[in-house]
């Protein structure tokens, strides 16, 4: 009886216990299942919400992307009027295509600088042609160098405008690639920027993450030593039972037993709805679960926090964007106004070098007139005073006909034989001298319009000179006889002018134009 009684004494003593840890476990499930659903539901809810944000995002991404690309289509006009030479820059990078284009500059500027000078020095050498042919002027004299030089140099303004405006389209090229190039230094210093904001942010982020991730392996060691625990308990609930049922039967009351029955098909039918839910049969298992969605919860988390980083980094790139298309849209402008007055100023200066070529061209054209004119007449000159002979101390050496030199040596031999025929001629009757030089070119003009068959026998000058000694003795005898076979100077000259007109109005030869000089 005394065993009896200190037995059920013990019962009496552990069954309280046994309710309370019942109900503990009960109210944990209870909250552990609340907790499960709120967080399955709110994680839910924050993945919805997540990808639509990203979606959001990357429409917005797209929209930026080809707002950039519209902003880059005023970089890319720089090369509108490139044809091949833009696709060959399109595979460069800016900074390639910008030594690319000073080098070219370069070469063309030495190019241009050489043609000046060489503008310059036929300039030079025009204006000294010019002082000499006015010094020259007076004596009638001329070069064929300098009709070379000024021939030459009708070609150097079209080389000029040329070279002038390859320059300006290199330099409107290189206007385009320093800004090009000045918009990817602000690009290149805009990102380092934004590359150092995420590191520090990643430094940040991995600090914490490494806090987060200790603490919730805290938590966990903390977590699995309470399941340990309630294993252990349930482990021992099933050999307490039946001591607790047998003694309930014994001396416990009728609402007690109903009650505990309750309370365990409570207890089973929360554990039953629980291992539906997640799949387990193990307490242990179910810690897991519990551990696993919160591990589950950080990471989501931290997705939600990675997010809106990547949000803050859209939103500042789209900031730096509309910065850059503000910026380059100025730009534009103030290029275009710049570009407009040194268009405006180049077309004034073209219009006064076409207006210098032309008054050059002009006096070049008369220069060249009146020095051919001046050649032309030196030599008829030359060829009217050819009859005449010089001593040979006056004639100069001979001179190549196509030299510049010819010119003035057979000037200076026509002022010689001009010299000497005016002393021939000084105290002469010159009247009579251009009357009987009429009289010859007449009569040589007629002997040459002869036909070839009417030919004269001239006598030698022996027999020219004998024949009026001869004959002196015989003129008074044959004198009437003479004069009535001699025929007048008058009447031969008139039919040798019938006798031209004829031969002109049968022939009817074709003129050939002279030049008069």
């Amino acid at each position: 009886m005394k065993k009896s009684e200190k037995t059920k004494g013990v019962v009496r003593s552990s069954s309280p216990p046994q309710h309370d840890q019942i109900a503990e476990m009960q109210r944990k499930i209870q909250l552990l299942e609340g907790d499960r659903t709120t967080f399955y539901e709110s994680s839910q809810s924050n993945m919805k919400k997540n990808t639509e944000f990203i979606h959001q995002l990357r429409l917005e991404n797209k929209r930026l992307y080809k707002q950039l690309a519209e902003g880059d289509e005023h970089i890319i006009k720089a090369f509108h009027n490139k044809g091949l030479e833009k696709e060959s820059y399109r595979n460069m990078s800016r900074k390639t295509a910008l030594t690319t284009l000073d080098q070219k500059l370069l070469s063309k500027r030495k190019r241009l600088n050489a043609f000046k000078h060489t503008t310059q020095t036929c300039q030079r050498r025009l204006e000294e042609l010019t002082m000499e042919y006015h010094r020259m002027k007076p004596e009638g004299t001329g070069g064929a160098q300098s009709t070379d030089a000024m021939e030459e140099s009708l070609t150097y303004p079209g080389k000029l405008d040329s070279l002038e405006a390859e320059v300006l389209k290199h330099g409107e090229e290189l206007y385009s690639l320093q800004a090009m190039n000045n918009d990817a230094q602000l690009s290149k210093e805009a990102a380092k920027a934004e590359l150092h904001h995420l590191e520090e942010l990643l430094s940040k982020e991995r600090k914490e993450r490494d806090r987060i991730i200790a603490s919730s392996r805290k938590k966990i060691e903390e977590s699995k030593a309470q399941a340990e625990k309630v294993d252990r308990r349930t482990q021992r609930a099933p050999v307490q039972p039946d001591e607790v049922s047998s003694e309930v039967h014994r001396g416990t009351t009728r609402m007690a037993v109903e009650e505990e029955e309750k309370a365990i098909f409570t207890f089973e039918e929360a554990f039953r709805r629980i291992k539906e839910a997640t799949g387990v049969t193990d307490i242990q298992e179910i810690v897991e679960c519990f551990i696993s969605q919160k591990e589950r919860h950080v990471h989501l988390e931290n997705l939600k926090g990675e997010n809106e980083q990547v949000l803050q980094q859209l939103k500042e790139q789209k900031q730096l964007l509309n910065q850059q298309f503000q910026d380059m849209k100025y730009s534009g402008e103030a290029k275009l106004s710049g570009d407009q007055q040194m268009l405006e100023d180049c077309e004034q200066q073209l219009q006064t070098q076409q207006q210098r070529c032309d008054t050059a061209k002009e006096t070049l054209d008369w220069l060249l007139k009146t020095l051919s004119t001046i050649r032309g007449g030196v030599k008829h000159l030359a060829e009217k005073l050819q009859h005449i002979t010089l001593c040979e101390d006056a004639v100069a050496e001979e001179v190549s006909p196509d030299s510049d030199e010819f010119v003035l040596e057979l000037m200076t031999e026509c002022e010689l034989k001009l010299q000497l025929l005016q002393e021939e001629l000084r105290g002469k009757d010159l009247a009579a001298i251009m009357k009987e030089m009429e009289e010859e070119e007449f009569y040589v003009s007629i002997e040459e319009k002869l036909p070839p068959y009417n030919t004269r026998v001239k006598l030698p000058e022996d027999q020219k000179d004998q024949r009026p000694l001869d004959l002196s003795n015989n003129e008074d005898e044959s004198e009437e006889d003479d004069d009535a076979d001699i025929i007048s100077r008058e009447a031969v000259k008139n039919q040798s002018q019938m006798i031209v007109d004829l031969s002109k109005s049968k022939k009817k030869p074709w003129n050939k134009k002279k030049g008069k000089f």
